[in-house]
């Protein structure tokens, strides 16, 4: 027998899907799981948390991110565990989508910043 405050949505016309959202730092957006905090240690002491949560991959790509970034960004070197950790993080939370029309570009894909000042 359905339950009656979901027999209640459906007759206004409400969908009773089940939500099962992960939770949430409510000042990063970050998925509240092992890892990030590392994450948000090292991702927003340079950019938004938004940069990290609208993007996703799987841990080859996050990997040359961070690599393009330690290249040519001035990321820092991260311990192996660190590295770890945080490839885990988005691989597992911020994985690849689904219904996409391509995978993510690795960083070695990406055009030159044209705004980034020449070396002369």
């Amino acid at each position: 027998m359905a339950h009656p405050i979901a027999v209640s949505l459906l007759v206004l016309g409400l969908s009773v899907t089940p939500v099962l959202a992960a939770e949430q730092d409510p000042n990063t957006g970050f998925v509240i799981a092992p890892g990030w905090e590392i994450v948000r240690n090292n991702c927003i002491a340079c950019h938004s948390a938004s940069l990290v949560t609208q993007n996703s991959g799987d841990r080859a790509h996050w990997l040359s991110l961070i690599r393009w970034m330690q290249e040519t960004q001035g990321l820092w070197q991260l311990d192996d565990s660190s590295e770890n950790t945080i490839l885990e993080y988005l691989s597992s939370y911020y994985g690849p989508k689904e219904g996409t029309r391509r995978p993510a570009l690795r960083a070695d894909q990406l055009p030159p910043n044209p705004y980034r000042p020449s070396k002369t």
